[in-house]
């Protein structure tokens, strides 16, 4: 016999379908669900367990939604919540974005993680971390989130088609904000073999609990085995493995891994039983990872993304006069827009057609280094919740720091959309120079490419600007984009000086 979810077919608020149970768990059910009211997108809807309808988990379950909503819009590496309300049986639940991909925990299962994905997911786990240690505002104030539940399940794993492999950390469930007056002690609530000695005790927990788990679950990619082991799957049994058990070199657990003797440090400081011993914010764990990543991750999974979706260009020290080089080149900084170091793109009318032009101002002396220098780009969108493209030039020479040059595409407007259909159709661009000092005429004119895969992507992604029915929201897509641009910088300059780090910038 066929069991039916009985939720299923339900429409929340005349608003969320409900589609397909996804998971349930101690705090509730999680649903599949679609967004009528804006023709069908996909989310994801979190019911609060029936068991648990008091006051006290109600309380927690609001702060968990108000917690993630907060919080996903500073970092793409946390779930974002988009709504909160009650259904009709007086049943709290709160609206996500419907995340497609697997957890952590299904992943370490198969087998344990290569060097280089290891570094690239615990970073972004620790870039998620980072934003929640550093707080959220309530009633006027910054107050610290502390997670209290990190685990492989609760870290998800998604391909995104400019990103990547990208990484969001679910379930603030039992999350704890860290109030300055705060000072009671706290019940244990958590999963029992990730939980910090700390945590064991129902002390007040900081960042470092956090780290702890963090390091559990270092050891466990690593070497798909946990670092400690209980007697018995008790608490009993779980509070003397933490407090008392030391665990075993990465090496003596699983044969033949060899990893860097800082990483084994990293990962078995993280691990110190007591919270003074070990990192004591994120921030010193990301720093102490970003030098293995710059090692050991170039020339692998990392390298091969970025080839993927960044077009390496040829350097042209004079470019060809043309007419459209001339009208480019007799053009003049426009009154509207301030003498400072902005980018902005404009679509330029020329005897030959409309062609993309990208306006860059700097100071004349950053414009006469980069007179001859290597040309990147890359394009990075999100479709929700505000279909946004994010146009990126960078230029780089040897020995010197690259300038980044990006500039948002909004693709619910209309000059958005021909921006962006203009990049896929012609397949490159012009960079119009201007000095601060002389902004009266172009100083310098240059030309980059644009990959032809990356042009279908711009036409495909100028559809769905014009078909969006999202509300408007730019704000939030655009500062998404932002923080994934300074995730993928590192990576960035990593093939840059990979490819040029030996050779003359102007070869």
């Amino acid at each position: 016999m066929v069991m039916v979810e009985p939720n299923v077919g339900r429409i929340l608020q005349n608003r969320y379908k409900l589609q397909q149970l996804l998971g349930q768990g101690a705090m509730g059910q999680v649903y599949a669900a679609e967004d009528i009211a804006l023709g069908g997108v996909p989310v994801a809807v979190k019911f609060l367990s029936q068991a648990l309808l008091n006051r006290k988990m109600r309380e927690r379950f609001e702060r968990e939604a108000k917690t993630c909503a907060q919080l996903g819009q500073r970092s793409i590496h946390i779930v974002r919540v988009t709504d909160y309300g009650v259904d009709t049986d007086g049943i709290p639940f709160y609206v996500m974005e419907h995340l497609k991909g697997e957890s952590l925990s299904e992943v370490i299962s198969r087998q344990s993680l290569s060097l280089p994905r290891f570094l690239s997911l615990t970073r972004q786990i620790c870039l998620g971390l980072q934003c929640a240690h550093q707080g959220i505002q309530i009633d006027n104030k910054i107050c610290p989130i502390v997670h209290r539940d990190i685990k492989p399940s609760n870290i998800l794993v998604s391909q995104n088609e400019s990103l990547g492999e990208l990484v969001k950390i679910l379930d603030f469930g039992i999350a704890k904000v860290l109030e300055a007056e705060s000072n009671q002690t706290q019940c244990f609530m958590g999963t029992l073999a990730y939980s910090s000695p700390e945590q064991m005790e129902g002390r007040e927990l900081d960042a470092r609990s956090d780290i702890y788990s963090l390091g559990v679950m270092m050891y466990q990619m690593l070497t798909g085995k946990m670092p400690l082991n209980a007697d018995t799957h008790s608490f009993g049994g779980w509070y003397k493995a933490h407090h008392f058990q030391a665990p075993q070199s990465l090496g003596s657990v699983s044969n033949g891994l060899k990893v860097p003797k800082a990483l084994e440090a990293l990962v078995m400081a993280c691990l110190a039983k007591s919270p003074n011993d070990r990192p004591q914010s994120v921030t010193e764990v990301t720093a102490a990872l970003t030098p293995l990543e710059e090692r050991f991750g170039t020339g692998r999974q990392i390298a091969r993304r970025i080839e993927a979706s960044i077009a390496r260009l040829p350097v042209i020290a004079e470019p060809k006069t043309t007419t459209v080089d001339e009208v480019c080149r007799s053009a003049t900084w426009p009154s509207n827009m301030p003498l400072a170091e902005i980018v902005f793109p404009r679509a330029m009318t020329t005897p030959n057609g409309v062609v993309s032009t990208l306006w860059v101002m700097l100071p004349k002396v950053e414009i006469q280094r980069r007179l001859v220098c290597t040309r990147y780009n890359q394009f990075l969108f999100l479709e929700s919740p505000h279909p946004m493209a994010l146009w990126l030039t960078v230029l780089y020479n040897r020995g010197q720091e690259p300038r980044w040059l990006p500039c948002y595409l909004d693709l619910k407007t209309q000059q958005g959309q021909h921006m962006t259909n203009l990049l896929g159709k012609t397949g490159q661009y012009n960079i119009l120079f201007f000095a601060q000092e002389e902004p009266q005429h172009c100083m310098h004119l240059q030309t980059a490419s644009v990959a032809a895969a990356q042009c279908r992507l711009l036409h495909e992604w100028t559809l769905i600007g014009q078909s969006s029915k999202t509300p408007p929201n730019p704000g939030i897509s655009k500062d998404y984009l932002r923080s994934a641009l300074e995730n993928i910088k590192p990576q960035i300059l990593l093939k840059l000086e990979a490819i040029y780090g030996t050779e003359d910038s102007a070869s």
